[in-house]
């Protein structure tokens, strides 16, 4: 990194937390430090639960993930717009009516206090961990890459998202979202373009998409039945559609973004404006990720993008061996490049046979990449078995430093940071205030001012940020970034959701069911986890993660009916005769 880079980079990061603490000084109502004032406009609703969910793991784990696996990723989204119709229709009208600050005040309301404690209880558990891991994800990324220390930039992330969320609760989060997604997606878009322009000359975007489709990495949609893969059609639109239910509709970390519009119209249409552009901006981040493998189609690229994995292989007993792969992972891009260029030409004759031809010529040789790279992560767990040979969080942050020009690295560099306090921020107000107002406030027989109760939302949001940090300081990588958050929200969302939908729909059922349900739901779920998903040594899965969503809100929402049924046969008193 030049002095320009670093000069964009701090300047960047001081002016959101400076922007954030001087937008929002002064709020010392609940209704403002919570609720954001109520006056948000659509747009800034829109970007601001945009800007939640995509967090810095969205633009480091993303484009790794379609260089390795190609854009089958997309479909995950694609039970989101169905989400966000039932979410305007169903969810939003109840908060807004019931006049809540969090979406657990509700089931006080519907069922008693020991159900809501115990959705807040749930909600704290999975988004305090995802809180750690979005700091968690930018820092050991960036530590890698550029030599920063791990636990030094833990700290400085976490401390600078909690200087302005501290400050100024729900609408510093919100307005300091707006800016980060502008600077997301400009830093984005321009690198997209500079990987066009970086592509052989005779190689345009057309042609580029060709030559990704030949060793298909453009398989988008997969309408196979088969359950252990873990984006298909079918998941996407059910597994999907059931987590971002659960995310959009119950977790407070987005529920807190829309509450703060100033009507229910605004609300709405915040989500609306979501549900339109999420699944395109998703499908542009990974469409970036295949452009980077194109890419590298002609020009070198590393054995394993982790540089802490090749530093640790070439430093052991290991090196000589590591060497000779190497060696002929250079041979083999040689191939490959050659393989490209006789690809495109076929294409330029429009002679099918011979595109048919050199089609397989590149399939045959990614087989054969395919079995270096993986000898290679042997070699490195054999070198050290600590270290991290899952390489897809680091193909992107490898492209931006060793390909871009000075200026745009520190550009892309503050995107993700950017992203990391995006996130970060809304994960910390949703937990200080769940934390404040569902189990302090609730559970204190004392008669308190607002002023306190504010106090005590910032208290809980700065005890909640160390504990993030904390969480950052001692996590490990697992399989791929994007993935992780995922599977931790799909444990506990389904359950979640399942309670949701029985106080919206199930008017019969009551809490002492539901509470129970729930608790017996959750331990099933994990022993699935445990059982059917946990990575074993055969490296196998016997359930794609997402169905865990569907089946957590369809098994509480069944035994709580069920429960809800022998508490009343129980309680009905004998017949006379």
């Amino acid at each position: 990194m030049g002095t320009l880079d670093w000069i964009i980079l701090s300047s960047t990061l001081i002016f959101i937390v400076s922007y954030g603490v001087w937008k929002t000084k002064g709020s010392k109502s609940v209704d403002d430090y919570v609720g954001g004032g109520k006056d948000a406009k659509w747009w800034t609703i829109g970007l601001s639960v945009m800007a939640t969910q995509a967090s810095a793991i969205t633009f480091l784990s993303t484009p790794g993930q379609a260089f390795h696996d190609g854009m089958g990723f997309v479909q995950f989204y694609f039970g989101l717009p169905i989400a966000m119709i039932i979410i305007c229709l169903v969810f939003l009208p109840i908060y807004h009516r019931l006049k809540v600050y969090t979406a657990y005040e509700f089931l006080e309301n519907r069922f008693d206090l020991k159900t809501r404690s115990l959705a807040a209880i749930l909600f704290l558990v999975q988004r305090g961990l995802a809180a750690g891991i979005t700091i968690f994800a930018p820092s050991i990324i960036l530590s890698a890459v550029l030599g920063w220390d791990l636990r030094t930039l833990n700290i400085i992330i976490g401390v600078l998202v909690i200087i302005y969320t501290v400050s100024g609760g729900t609408k510093a989060v919100s307005v300091t979202q707006k800016q980060q997604m502008f600077i997301i997606m400009t830093g984005m878009f321009i690198t997209f373009f500079f990987i066009l322009g970086y592509l052989p000359a005779d190689i345009n975007f057309g042609k580029a998409l060709k030559i990704a489709g030949a060793s298909n990495k453009l398989n988008i949609i997969d309408f196979s039945f088969d359950t252990k893969s873990r984006y298909t059609f079918w998941s996407g639109i059910t597994g999907g559609l059931f987590l971002a239910l659960a995310y959009f509709g119950t977790d407070q970390s987005q529920v807190q973004r829309y509450l703060s519009g100033k009507s229910l119209r605004e609300s709405q249409l915040g989500l609306v404006f979501n549900g339109i552009l999420k699944i395109p901006m998703q499908f542009f981040i990974l469409l970036v990720g295949v452009m980077v493998f194109v890419f590298y189609q002609y020009n070198p690229s590393p054995l394993n993008f982790n540089p802490a994995a090749t530093e640790a292989v070439m430093s052991s007993e290991y090196a000589k061996d590591y060497s000779i792969l190497q060696e002929g992972q250079e041979r083999l891009e040689e191939e490959k490049k050659m393989a490209q260029n006789k690809f495109s030409a076929a294409l330029e004759l429009k002679e099918y046979s011979a595109v048919e031809e050199a089609k397989q010529e590149i399939i045959s040789l990614n087989i054969k990449d395919s079995t270096n790279r993986a000898a290679a992560k042997a070699l490195i767990k054999q070198a050290d078995d600590v270290v991290e040979t899952n390489d897809k969080d680091y193909v992107f942050i490898h492209f931006i430093l060793h390909n871009l020009p000075r200026g745009l690295i520190g550009l892309l560099l503050a995107v993700i940071l950017s992203a990391a306090m995006s996130s970060t921020a809304s994960e910390l107000n949703a937990l200080g205030t769940i934390t404040a107002l569902d189990l302090y406030k609730r559970n204190t027989t004392k008669s308190l001012t607002d002023e306190h109760y504010v106090k005590a939302t910032k208290g809980f949001t700065l005890l909640w940020g160390v504990i993030a940090i904390f969480i950052a300081s001692i996590a490990n990588l697992f399989d791929n970034l994007i993935q992780l958050v995922n599977i931790i929200g799909s444990i506990f969302y389904g359950n979640v959701l399942g309670i949701f939908l029985l106080a919206f729909f199930f008017k019969f059922v009551k809490g002492n069911a539901v509470f129970f349900a729930a608790l017996l739901t959750q331990l099933i779920v994990f022993v699935l986890f445990y059982n059917l998903i946990f990575i074993h040594p055969t490296g196998e899965e016997k359930l794609g993660y997402l169905w865990l969503n569907f089946i957590g809100a369809a098994m509480v929402i069944g035994m709580a009916i069920a429960f809800e049924g022998f508490d009343r046969v129980l309680k009905k008193p004998p017949l006379r005769n």
